[in-house]
């Protein structure tokens, strides 16, 4: 088998520029996740920033603090849910076989189900 290095250096190059690429990419993605029936709210990006957190005066109002925990944990659940989807949309091109086995990339891609 020939094996020429500078086609590999190429391919590389090639692969450095288009990550390159997909991480300012990364910080245009921007979704909302929401819990409690839009009652609290958290915008994110695709690095895995919060953006912002909007709670309805009803909940913050509330004294059941637990209440208020759970749901911000749920909105930001649904938002990393989120970045993942779209994350996996923008990068299923540029792998070959898709993200199976892909370690290394914020929030992970997970097979099956959610967290």
């Amino acid at each position: 088998m020939n094996i020429n290095p500078f086609d590999i250096l190429k391919n590389a190059q090639k692969l450095q520029e288009e990550m390159g690429s997909f991480q300012e990419k990364l910080s245009a993605i921007s979704v909302t996740g929401s819990a409690g029936g839009g009652m609290t709210e958290i915008d994110m990006n695709g690095k895995m920033e919060v953006l912002a957190v909007r709670i309805a005066e009803e909940v913050a109002g509330e004294e059941d603090t637990e209440m208020l925990q759970d749901l911000i944990a749920a909105a930001f659940n649904n938002a990393m849910e989120k970045i993942r989807e779209a994350i996996a949309q923008e990068m299923g091109g540029m792998i070959p076989g898709g993200l199976q086995g892909l370690a290394g990339f914020p929030g992970g891609f997970p097979q099956g189900g959610s967290r």
